[in-house]
């Protein structure tokens, strides 16, 4: 007959250790997904790992007694429902890409029907299968943050596409105003030219006052004349 192996036995600590690392991962991780192994092959098991390597995540079996006392130690007792039979949870560590272990599992079960994905968590919110399938149809995060930056590149382009042909465009204004008030100039300027010509020289007009001292004599004289011959 088996005996209970005491509270301090290596096997306790063990399991206890187990519970505390499922916990730990639960609750520090960017989202979980639980899923079906059955049928998987220790080459597809490693294969499936490879594939999740890139988005950071961790895919790890755990007897379902351990994973249940976890989920509850986590604050997550709803996951403990899915924990039915052979299960392996995929954990997405912090620095990870939900989105990218999403698609990760799903082709992977596209070539593998014996992996069958179950529910999981992102964050401490629970995710359907659908909701981890609509997961797994959102861009990549590194295509998100190039369209980010896309669409803050695309109006500064055309700010300064509208900043340089509004300098160009104020450059051409500025030298038509210059070239135009120069021409004005110039025309203000012959006018004044012309009336000078018009203008009576000093010495013409000199000339033109002795011919009027002829005239005044000859009435002074004709008034003399007069004069005498009054009686």
């Amino acid at each position: 007959m088996a005996t209970k192996a005491p509270a301090d036995s290596a096997q306790v600590a063990r399991k206890s250790g187990v519970i505390d690392d499922i916990t730990s991962r639960l609750r520090e991780a960017e989202a979980s997904v639980l899923t079906e192994y059955r049928g998987l092959t220790v080459t597809d098991l490693a294969n499936l790992r490879a594939a999740l390597r890139p988005a950071a995540a961790d895919y790890k079996i755990y007897k379902n007694t351990l994973a249940r006392r976890a989920a509850a130690d986590a604050g997550f007792a709803d996951l403990a429902e899915l924990l039915e039979g052979p299960v392996a949870i995929a954990f997405v560590r912090p620095d990870g890409d939900a989105v990218t272990a999403a698609k990760a599992l799903r082709d992977f079960a596209r070539g593998n029907p014996n992996l069958v994905v179950k529910g999981g968590m992102l964050g401490p919110r629970m995710l359907t299968v659908r909701e981890i399938e609509a997961l797994a149809d959102v861009p990549p995060r590194t295509e998100l943050l190039g369209r980010l930056a896309n669409g803050f590149q695309a109006p500064l382009v055309k700010a300064a596409g509208l900043f340089q042909a509004f300098t160009r465009n104020f450059a051409y204004g500025l030298k038509a105003y210059i070239d135009k008030e120069e021409s004005r100039a110039g025309t203000a300027a012959s006018p004044e030219a012309g009336e000078s010509d018009q203008r009576t020289p000093p010495s013409a007009a000199s000339e033109e006052t002795p011919e009027q001292e002829p005239t005044d004599t000859a009435a002074e004289t004709e008034n003399e004349a007069t004069n005498g011959e009054e009686p």
